[in-house]
């Protein structure tokens, strides 16, 4: 007895020794997020990690981005962005409980993993430092960034970093590179239907992006304009 008692006190110690360097090592790397009030991100995680996949399929890692600043945004690009990803996103604090709640009933029904809830705000985090992957802690990552965004910087800043940070086609990051890329003109000149067709690309920007001719696209591009016209309040919050 006072020997396993001696191994599980030595097998404790252990664990708290590993818990703490493991917690050291992520407050050392931990991002400083309050610098993004300050200054716009070079890369992110997403964009290093396509390049990293390009050049392991021997292909050109080269990215397509034009950072644009909020006000050279067409207002009708952050109302289709908005309605399609995030409707509640001027109201919420980060999280949105209610769309959480329903993703978890429809998963209980179906019985299959919840679907994704994400708000912009989570989605800039995960975007910005982190991976597609659903694991826990990656997850509890995601919840401590949003939290800090949401701390440090004003909705309008949150919103201009992920339409700056976003993949809106294989290799095209930003609505600045994406309005040039599909409709040749600034981003500022976009109009609502070119606003809906690249919000559409959001969930799948390798396969659905303007131009394709997938016909869930372009329901979905449809989708979105319709919301878009009822949603009405949203001209005077962005």
């Amino acid at each position: 007895m006072r020997r396993r008692r001696r191994w599980g006190l030595r097998l404790a110690a252990a664990g708290l020794v590993a818990l703490t360097l493991w917690a050291g090592y992520e407050a050392w790397q931990w991002p400083d997020v309050a610098a993004l009030g300050r200054r716009s991100p070079a890369t992110t995680a997403f964009i290093e990690a396509y390049r990293a996949h390009q050049r392991a399929a021997g292909r050109d890692d080269r990215v397509e981005r034009v950072w644009t600043p909020y006000g050279a945004i067409s207002s009708h690009v952050k109302r289709a962005v908005v309605v399609a990803e995030d409707i509640s996103f001027f109201s919420h604090r980060g999280f949105d409980l209610g769309e959480m709640k329903k993703a978890l009933e429809e998963a209980v029904e179906e019985g299959e993993l919840p679907r994704g809830a994400s708000t912009i705000t989570q989605q800039l985090a995960k975007n910005l430092w982190l991976s597609p992957s659903r694991n826990p802690l990656r997850k509890v990552k995601e919840a401590v960034l949003t939290w800090q965004l949401e701390r440090s910087l004003g909705k309008r800043r949150v919103l201009e970093l992920y339409l700056n940070v976003v993949e809106l086609g294989p290799g095209v990051y930003g609505v600045g590179a994406a309005s040039r890329r599909y409709f040749g003109k600034a981003a500022a000149d976009l109009g609502e239907s070119e606003a809906a067709q690249l919000a559409a690309s959001l969930p799948r920007p390798s396969a659905w992006h303007p131009g394709v001719a997938s016909p869930a696209y372009q329901r979905y591009v449809a989708g979105i304009q319709r919301r878009m016209a009822r949603a009405e309040f949203l001209r005077n919050r962005i």
